[in-house]
């Protein structure tokens, strides 16, 4: 919509005009029209136009060619009237000009009308020849056509008038939202107008923030002094300590103007640059000793300066207002834990007279610290919160991280100076009463119970109550306790809940499950975990140390040094199964590796004692007497089968009496082993569940090493003294024992050997002098130190297995024993068989049928020999294994090779025999027969001997 107002036409001109004429006519009716034709040639002379219409009309126009009436052109004229609009006749009245022929008001019906009468008349008097039909159907259409016209008329005016309210609508709609326009700019100019001043507003706000902040810290400075106790003399220059207004006990105020006094040391030391005036920690300004805790004690302790700037000095007496705030807060604590502690040394006597350990918990050491507790608490708390409100590495923070450590190293002191000698004294008794293996499980669970204590003392100085309470209803939740108990006061729940826990703690055993219980809650709050309490702790159970490691020193009883062990190792996983009593577990930790090594020590000593260094007794190798001293009925058959029947009736009596009590009877059988082997065995079957898997095996490797070359020496001795089969026999024996009761320590027994071979020193120390050209600061591979070291040192490895070294040694000892065996029950057969492998070792049998023990007669005599001693021979190989070996199928598996051999031996005796002819060195057919039937009898009486043994077994 164009926001310019509706401007008039200008006069159409006269090509318009006729143009307009011209549609005018053409959208008439066809009567109208023939009528206009016949009026247009009726009137074909017209006269030519007026001097005004040559002036109204400038352009060129067809009159010249083809000139209208007078009465057309008078037509035409009032239909240019009316059809030019208002502004024609506006134009028409304004100018000055000629007024028309016409006085009357020109419309449509007047213009389409035909003149006048008169002035058709007038002009027309020649031509008037019309007829009356004519004229009246002139009539009629002109009657037609002036109704039409005044319709026509009627509708142009009901156009223009809408065509006016269309302009005025349009002109209308223009303005608003030319106004529309204008209010949207209006509005944004006004929105970036109030944003602007919003963020003026902003900047000035915080300009005057950053301006009045100064002030504040400033003014709450002077206003905390006085209730502190902290007066400023002398513009600052003289600091006077006074009574403090304020209390602790009043948390709100308290922790208040503890607020306004970080916030001061912080703007003044970091903003305001005082820290950097008086120095910080690690730099050169301040000295070496000074801990990032001292930054403002440092500057609190420094003298006035009178060209510090304001900062600097009101940083520095920001710093003396939190230290006496923190001096309030001492004094409650620390000063109040050392009073205490004084009062209660004086009442007890402390450390002169301990206490008794029964009435230890019950004591003021423990109900007067408890009074206390509750205050100390809640001061602690402030200080603990304000830390966590600062950060940890807040230039103010660190004055409190330095109270906390305060207060924990006196209470921690305190309360080692007032248990320490009573937990020393009840060490020592509990030594004297119930010796070293009852005094250190008792001292154990006293050291567990009395760790639990302390911890929940602890907490109740130190410990975040908020943390506990929701701790302790958790756990009552877990318990099933379904009562709803409502406490009117905070503080009542929680003091209920620690002296709950504290009676629990006090009342039961640390394995029962009150304990447990009572550590679940402790353990919740990680407070107790403080280096300094756990420190507190261990030297309160160094007690235990101290007196086990005194009483070890003299201990040379294996069974009592692994009884420590087991009982210490018992009482640290007790100690381990709660996190409040790891500190117990430590030192119980400490004790068992110093039982261990003095066990190690003495484990070695008696297998160097008993083993490597053992010489033994004639009664120590009186084999096989010791074995028949255990068994009265054996000695009875070999040595005496024909004694009184009294005699037997007894020594059976007694024997049945001693069966029927096994301890005795595997205490003879442990006797009669060789005392190197029985030390062995001991020592290894106390220490394999005492010390560490690779220690034990160590010990193991050697010992083995040294019982069984001490086994082997002891065969020896019995062979010169009792003869093969009995050294035999003992060696086997051993070494299957030994065998045996290693198996079930399921150990290797493998280890690398490292020596140092120097053999090559002397020619490598040669070549080193010899050579001239020796680089001795060379960096490299041919510095000749080096090559002196690679040269002439070397490393010989060898790898021992102790195990394999018993296997090989009992192989050697069956096979031994085996082959002798086999050439006692042969007898002369043995030697017959080897002679006769001897005689045909070169291929012949002339030597060996001349030779003269391959006569008959004598070949006879050896077999009959062999034969008559077979009985007493097996009776006594019999025997003997018995005696050595009690298990049935251990013999059976060592006779079958004797069986074997047996054959084998009498197969190669015929087959020698079978190589002399008759009639030959004394042979003939009978003797021949004979001898082999001995041989025959021979094998079948072995055989028959050996499998009756098996089938009774």
């Amino acid at each position: 919509m164009s926001s310019s107002k509706p401007i008039l036409s200008p006069p159409p001109k006269m090509s318009s005009i006729s143009s307009r004429a011209a549609t005018s006519t053409t959208s008439m009716s066809p009567t109208r029209a023939a009528a206009e034709s016949s009026s247009s040639n009726k009137n074909s002379a017209a006269p030519p136009p007026t001097k005004q219409q040559q002036q109204s009309y400038s352009s060129p126009s067809y009159e010249t060619f083809a000139p209208r009436t007078v009465a057309q052109r008078e037509r035409m004229g009032r239909i240019a009237a009316l059809t030019a609009g208002p502004w024609s006749s506006a134009k028409n009245n304004n100018e000055n000009e000629e007024q028309s022929d016409f006085d009357e008001p020109i419309t449509l019906t007047s213009a389409m009308c035909p003149p006048k009468s008169s002035t058709y008349m007038s002009s027309n008097n020649d031509d008037y020849t019309l007829s009356s039909v004519t004229d009246q159907n002139i009539s009629n259409t002109l009657q037609q056509t002036i109704h039409a016209t005044q319709h026509l008329s009627t509708l142009i005016k009901h156009t223009a008038s809408l065509r006016l309210a269309l302009r005025a609508s349009i002109n209308i709609a223009n303005d608003v939202s030319e106004r529309h326009s204008d209010l949207l700019r209006h509005s944004g100019e006004l929105s970036a107008a109030a944003e602007r001043l919003q963020h003026e507003e902003q900047i000035l706000t915080r300009r005057a923030e950053e301006i009045g902040r100064p002030l504040k810290h400033y003014d709450a400075v002077d206003r905390i002094g006085p209730l502190v106790g902290v007066l400023f003399k002398e513009g600052g220059k003289v600091v006077v300590r006074g009574i403090a207004k304020v209390h602790v006990d009043n948390d709100e105020e308290f922790v208040r103007i503890l607020e306004e006094i970080d916030e001061a040391v912080v703007f003044f030391g970091e903003d305001g640059g005082g820290a950097e005036v008086f120095g910080r920690p690690g730099s050169g300004t301040s000295s070496s000793n000074n801990r990032r805790g001292g930054r403002e004690r440092m500057a609190s302790q420094q003298p006035f300066q009178a060209t510090a700037s304001g900062s600097a000095e009101y940083y520095r007496r920001a710093c003396a207002l939190q230290d006496a705030a923190l001096e309030l807060l001492r004094v409650g604590v620390a000063d109040r834990i050392s009073q205490t502690s004084t009062q209660i040394q004086d009442a007890l006597k402390l450390p002169k007279v301990p206490i008794a350990a029964d009435k230890l918990e019950a004591s003021l050491v423990y109900t007067r610290f408890h009074g206390i507790s509750r205050r100390s608490n809640a001061l602690i708390n402030i200080a603990r919160k304000r830390v966590e409100a600062l950060g940890a590495g807040s230039l103010a923070a660190s004055s409190y991280e330095d109270f906390l450590t305060l207060c924990r190293n006196t209470y921690c002191g305190a309360r080692e100076t007032l248990l320490t000698t009573t937990i020393r004294s009840h060490m020592d008794i509990l030594k004297d009463r119930h010796g070293l293996v009852g005094m250190t499980r008792l001292a154990s669970v006293f050291l567990i119970r009395l760790c639990t204590v302390e911890t929940a003392l602890y907490l109740d100085f130190f410990g975040d109550p908020d943390k506990r309470r929701q701790t302790t209803k958790k756990v009552k939740g877990a318990a099933g306790d379904g009562d709803d108990e409502k406490d009117s006061e905070e503080n009542e729940v929680e003091d209920d809940a620690k002296t709950s826990s504290f009676k629990r703690l006090g009342s039961s055993s640390s394995h029962q499950p009150g304990a447990a219980l009572a550590s679940q809650i402790l353990s919740e709050d990680a407070t107790y975990r403080d280096a300094e309490f756990q420190s507190m702790l261990g030297s309160l159970c160094s007690a235990l140390h101290r007196t086990i490691r005194r009483g070890l020193v003299s201990v040379l009883d294996l069974d009592v040094l692994c009884q420590v062990v087991s009982v210490l190792r018992e009482e640290r996983s007790a100690a381990n199964s709660s996190t409040t009593t790891l500190a117990a577990a430590r030192a119980v930790s400490g004790v068992i590796q110093d039982a261990q090594e003095r066990l190690i020590f003495c484990a070695n000593t008696s297998l160097h004692k008993e083993v490597v260094r053992f010489k033994p007794t004639s009664a120590d190798l009186n084999y096989p007497g010791k074995l028949l001293g255990e068994k009265p009925k054996t000695v009875i058959i070999i040595e005496d089968g024909e004694g009184d029947a009294s005699k037997k009736a007894d020594e059976s009596a007694k024997e049945e009496a001693e069966m029927n009590d096994a301890v005795a009877a595997q205490l003879r059988v442990y006797e009669s082993w060789f005392p190197p082997m029985r030390s062995v065995l001991r020592i290894l079957s106390k220490i394999f569940r005492v010390v560490e898997p690779r220690v034990f095996e160590d010990i193991a490797l050697s010992a083995v090493q040294a019982c069984t070359k001490s086994l082997k020496d002891g065969s020896a001795h019995i062979f010169r003294t009792s003869g093969q089969v009995h050294a035999d026999l003992f060696l086997v024996k051993h070494l299957l024992i030994l065998r045996e009761q290693l198996s079930p320590f399921d150990i290797q027994l493998r280890s690398v050997e490292r020596q140092l071979d120097f053999s090559e020193a002397g020619k490598a120390v040669s070549r080193f002098l010899a050579n001239r050209n020796r680089r001795l600061f060379s960096m490299s591979t041919e510095n000749a130190l080096i090559t002196l070291l690679r040269e002439g040192v070397s490393v010989q490895e060898s790898s021992v297995d102790s195990k394999r070294d018993l296997e090989d040694c009992l192989r050697s000892a069956c096979n031994d024993f085996i082959e002798h065996t086999t050439s006692s029950l042969l007898g002369p057969i043995s030697a017959f068989v080897d002679q006769c492998k001897n005689a045909s070792s070169d291929g012949s049998t002339d030597v060996l049928r001349k030779a003269p023990f391959m006569n008959g007669i004598v070949v006879k005599g050896k077999f009959s020999n062999a034969f008559a001693n077979l009985e007493s021979e097996l009776g006594n190989v019999s025997t003997q294994m018995k005696l050595y070996l009690e298990n049935q199928t251990t013999q059976s598996i060592l006779l079958k090779p004797v069986v074997r051999k047996i054959t084998r031996a009498l197969e190669e005796a015929r087959r020698f025999i079978d190589e002399v002819p008759n009639d030959e060195n004394d042979w003939d057919i009978e003797l021949r027969v004979e001898v082999l039937k001995s041989a025959s009898a021979f094998e079948a009486r072995v055989k028959a001997a050996i499998s009756s043994k098996q089938v009774s077994n």
